[in-house]
C-alpha cells in the first residue's frame, strides 16, 4: 500500500483508517493530488490560480476521506504569516478519525481545525469551500443548499472529482443549488470544477418518509443513508429470515436506517438494541425511527462509530445482526466486511450469534468458517445468501 503522498513541494505519510485496512487501497486519490497542485503555485487547472493561499484565511473542506486536503492544507498553513482556519465537515466517523490520526502521525497541528458532523451548519465567513464529491448525490445537493445559506455571492466554491463522473447532469445540479460553474482540464482522470456562489439561499429538502406496512413501520431516511427511500432488497430477504431464540442484548451492525434493528426489537421485545453506523446521518435516522415506532426509550442505544470500537465493554451482545457493506466511498473493498466479523467474534458472549446477509458471490462464508471456524446457510436465492455464525 502506497502512504508516501507527495504534491507539489508537500510531503506526507498518510494512511487509511483504521491502518489494517486492503493493502491495495491507498488514503489519497488523483482528485486530492489536483486540488492540492491547483491551490499551489503549481497551478495545472487554469481554473483556481487566481485564488492563492496566501489570500485565504477560512476554509471548509467536506467529504475529505483520510486527511489528504486537510493535512495538506494545514501544512502549507504552517508555512503562512496568517494560519489558516479550517473547517471540517464529514458524515463519516472513520473519516475524522483518519484525518486526526494522520495530522498526528505527520506532527502537524490541529488547533485550526474545526470539526462539524454532516447536521452541523458551516459559518459564514468562508473565503472558499473545497469539496470532494461524494457517490450520494442526494447528499452532495443536500450539502449544496446548505452552502447557499451560509456563502455570499461570488465565494469561490472548488470541487474535485473523477472525470468520468462529472457531466452536464452534475453541473446542472450544483448550478441549480449554488451558482454558475467552469470545469477544468482533466488530470491523471480527475477534474476540478470550480463554482461561484450566486448568493440566492436554497430550501433544503425535507427527510424520506415512507412506510414498511408489512411490518407496521414508518421510516424517515436523512440524504446519506443508504436505500433512503424504499427497502434494499438485501435486507428485505433477512427480514424473512431473522434468527430464532432469546436475546438480552442485540446489536445492529451497520444500521443504516434501523430497519433489522427496529425488527428485532419487535421479534424479541425484552432485548437492547444496540445501533451503530459510521455514518452520522444513519445513526440519527435509526434513532429517529426507534422514536417515530413508540418502542421503548430505555431500550434504545446509538452510537456513531467505526464498527464495535464505541460499543461498551460491559456489553456483551448474544445477537449481532449485519448488512455489511462492500464499498467504501468510490473503492470497491471488503476490508470493512473483515472488520465487522472479526469485531464481532472478539466480542460476542460465549454462544453469541452473527447473522448477516450478504451478496452470493462476495463468498462470506470462507471468511466466517475462517474466524469463527462455523457458517450455516440459513437462506438463500438468486442474488443472496443469508449465513450464521456462533462463538463457541
Amino acid at each position: 500500500m502506497a502512504t508516501h503522498f507527495s504534491v507539489a513541494d508537500l510531503s506526507l505519510e498518510l494512511y487509511r483508517f483504521p491502518r489494517q485496512q486492503d493493502a491495495n487501497l491507498q488514503a489519497w486519490d488523483a482528485a486530492d493530488e489536483h486540488l492540492i497542485l491547483s491551490l499551489s503555485k503549481n497551478d495545472v487547472s487554469a481554473v483556481i490560480s487566481q485564488y492563492p493561499l496566501t489570500t485565504l484565511n477560512n476554509i471548509a473542506i467536506l467529504n475529505d476521506s483520510f486527511g489528504g486536503l486537510t493535512c495538506s492544507l494545514t501544512a502549507y498553513s504552517t508555512q503562512l504569516s496568517h494560519p489558516l482556519t479550517i473547517w471540517a465537515e464529514s458524515d463519516a466517523r472513520t473519516s475524522i478519525q483518519g484525518i486526526k490520526l494522520n495530522l498526528q502521525n505527520n506532527q502537524l497541528p490541529c488547533e485550526h481545525i474545526h470539526w462539524l458532523t454532516s447536521k452541523e451548519t458551516l459559518p459564514k465567513n468562508l473565503d472558499a469551500v473545497l469539496i470532494k464529491l461524494p457517490k450520494n448525490l442526494h447528499y452532495f445537493t443536500e450539502q449544496l443548499q446548505k452552502l447557499s445559506h451560509v456563502l455570499p455571492p461570488n465565494t469561490p466554491v472548488f470541487i474535485a472529482a473523477k472525470a468520468k463522473s462529472i457531466n452536464k447532469a452534475l453541473l446542472a445540479i450544483i448550478d441549480n443549488h449554488l451558482g454558475p460553474t467552469t470545469a477544468s482540464l482533466t488530470y491523471k482522470k480527475t477534474r476540478i470544477i470550480r463554482c461561484t456562489s450566486d448568493g440566492k439561499s436554497r430550501s433544503t429538502p425535507k427527510e424520506n418518509t415512507w412506510s414498511v406496512p408489512e411490518y407496521q413501520l414508518t421510516l424517515h431516511n436523512l440524504s446519506n443513508v443508504f436505500a433512503a427511500n424504499k427497502l434494499d432488497i438485501g435486507a428485505r430477504f433477512m427480514l424473512n429470515h431473522m434468527p430464532e431464540g432469546h436475546f438480552n442484548h442485540i446489536v445492529d451492525l451497520g444500521c443504516g436506517n434501523g430497519i433489522l434493528g427496529l425488527r428485532a426489537s419487535q421479534l424479541f421485545s425484552d432485548a437492547n438494541i444496540h445501533f451503530i453506523d459510521d455514518s452520522d446521518m444513519a445513526v440519527t435516522s435509526a434513532k429517529k425511527n426507534w422514536r417515530a415506532n413508540s418502542f421503548p426509550a430505555e431500550q434504545g442505544y446509538f452510537y456513531w462509530s467505526d464498527c464495535l470500537s464505541e460499543l461498551p465493554e460491559e456489553v456483551e451482545p448474544d445477537l449481532i445482526i449485519c448488512n455489511p457493506p462492500f464499498h467504501q466511498g468510490e473503492a470497491i473493498t471488503d476490508h470493512i466486511a473483515w472488520q465487522m466479523f472479526v469485531e464481532a467474534r472478539r466480542r460476542l458472549a460465549k454462544g453469541g450469534i452473527l447473522h448477516i446477509v450478504g451478496n452470493r458471490h462476495l463468498a462470506y462464508h470462507v471468511k466466517l468458517k475462517r474466524i469463527f471456524k462455523n457458517c450455516t446457510t440459513v437462506a438463500s436465492n438468486g442474488k443472496f445468501v443469508i449465513l450464521q455464525s456462533y462463538k463457541d
